[in-house]
């Protein structure tokens, strides 16, 4: 199963799972193979494929229940009943309706011994992606920063290059790389001008780029607006001026609208007045995984940040600590906003990795959920 998780890490499948697949006969692996991408063959029928006859009486080992529906390929469960395998041990349970355990039920009606479980927490880490995204409609969303010792993003001026060492920016660049958006508020677009691209060596990848940008102060000739590929879509309050709205689209910049309450597609020329100018993250993220995204890594500012903490959208901390001092009361932090009144109140996270990255610190956390 540890070989199957490893397999299944190789694939770039958003919207579907990842999924690893390994078939043992004999105390030997005579097959295994990963979903590579949507569409493409499932990790059982490729593990199958490279077994041959040996899959016939032997065990397959696979990282999520196998589909029993037609989607973009036919179920994997009539290719596991039609190779012969003898038994099936999956990590976990399919979190889709379609499948949710009638995959597993499939296969042992054709008699095939199942077993379920096995290395479940590993396997829901792997998938945490798509099981927020199929249970709840929502993306998962990423919270990104680098910090320097003292808990300082930037000086008193402003200047943050670099904060992180260049093997934390890599991982920035994997991590955006394997996100379909890439978020940050107004705030980042006006001083840092970013593209928001992710480059791994000499390939420039193009995830979707989201502004939160209430009043529309985006600059249309802004570095991200004139990438040739990926969208860019900005987020706007009734509030914003018609005539930056305007020239936003003409810069073929998707606009939309978010009133605080539900999200819409377009703004028309007629819309109602809004003097909160703020975005409701809830409501754009609701409308972001509606249109198929289902990770955002967000980054930028303290102020986007701690909005987003604040509305409980943050599924995931990923922070970079730098050996670094700046100091200053006027240097800006990760997490800036109104904050808690007492230590009692601070948001705690729980899973905590930590790994040394460069001469970095890298914590990966996850908020605790409130209790019910």
């Amino acid at each position: 199963m540890k070989r199957a998780l490893a397999l299944a890490k190789r694939g770039r499948t958003s919207p579907n799972p990842m999924v690893g697949a390994v078939i043992v006969k004999d105390g030997r692996i005579v097959g295994e193979g990963y979903h590579r991408r949507a569409g493409m063959p499932h990790a059982e029928v490729e593990a199958i494929s490279a077994a041959g006859d040996a899959a016939r009486g032997a065990d397959l080992y696979v990282t999520l229940e196998p589909c029993c529906h037609f989607g973009r390929t036919p179920p994997c469960t009539e290719a596991i009943i039609e190779a012969g395998i003898a038994s099936v041990t999956a990590a976990m349970v399919d979190p889709d309706q379609r499948v949710a355990g009638k995959g597993l039920k499939e296969l042992e009606a054709a008699g095939i011994k199942i077993t379920c479980g096995l290395l479940e927490d590993h396997a829901r880490k792997l998938n945490e992606v798509f099981i927020k995204h199929v249970t709840t409609g929502l993306p998962f969303v990423t919270l990104k920063f680098a910090m320097t010792l003292d808990g300082k993003i930037a000086t008193s001026t402003g200047d943050s290059k670099w904060v992180s060492c260049d093997a934390s920016r890599r991982i920035v660049h994997r991590l955006r790389q394997r996100s379909n958006a890439v978020m940050v508020g107004i705030g980042t677009v006006l001083a840092d001008d970013p593209s928001l691209t992710a480059r791994i060596g000499s390939r420039v990848y193009y995830p979707t780029r989201v502004v939160v940008d209430g009043n529309a102060m985006t600059p249309p000739d802004a570095a991200m607006l004139s990438l040739p590929e990926g969208e860019t879509i900005i987020a706007v309050t009734n509030s914003a001026p018609m005539d930056r709205v305007r020239k936003l689209k003409q810069a073929r910049v998707r606009i939309v609208v978010i009133d605080g309450q539900r999200p819409g597609l377009q703004i028309p020329d007629d819309r109602p007045s809004d003097d909160s100018g703020r975005v409701s993250l809830p409501a754009l993220i609701e409308l972001l995984g509606s249109q198929g995204i289902t990770s955002i890594l967000l980054e930028g500012g303290g102020r986007i940040a701690a909005s987003a903490l604040a509305s409980g959208i943050v599924d995931k901390v990923i922070a970079f600590i730098a050996p670094k001092i700046v100091g200053g009361e006027a240097a800006h932090s990760p997490v800036e906003g109104v904050g808690v009144l007492t230590m009692a109140e601070a948001l705690r996270l729980e899973r905590l990795s930590v790994k040394n990255i460069g001469c970095d610190i890298m914590i990966e956390a996850y908020p605790c959920l409130p209790a019910l």
